[in-house]
């Protein structure tokens, strides 16, 4: 299988969760994760935006190939060895609903990570210990 760079907001509270989260289960180094709000984030080097991978989750393939949105999941969640989380996120039969799920989520993003953010960000540091 071949390896997974996840774009996320390092300044975000539940990107920040999800990606710690995503990190303790990387056993076998499937994934690599780079914060688009560090200042050292080159675009150039990575073939996406800051602007785009603010807008939509942002993963890429070792292949060059870029998923965005609900797939970017699917293949972190794969590689993470959660392949019941997976499975859902990569059934077109719900596709309709997580698309639409994920769009208002992305959407309203930061009100969503300033009120469920830091709790989850304690519970994921706390469950890593």
């Amino acid at each position: 299988m071949q390896k997974f760079t996840l774009f996320y907001d390092g300044q975000c509270p539940l990107c920040q969760a999800e990606i710690l989260f995503l990190q303790g289960r990387n056993g076998l180094g499937l994934l690599e994760f780079v914060d688009i709000s560090a200042p050292d984030f080159n675009e150039q080097a990575h073939a996406v935006s800051c602007e785009q991978a603010m807008a939509n989750m942002h993963g890429r393939l070792e292949t060059g190939e870029v998923l965005i949105g609900v797939p970017v999941f699917a293949e972190a969640y794969r590689r993470a060895n959660l392949p019941t989380m997976a499975w859902i996120f990569s059934r077109p039969w719900l596709m309709p609903f997580l698309k639409v799920s994920y769009f208002l989520f992305a959407k309203y993003r930061h009100g969503i990570s300033r009120t469920l953010g830091p709790p989850l960000l304690r519970w994921v540091k706390n469950i890593r210990r």
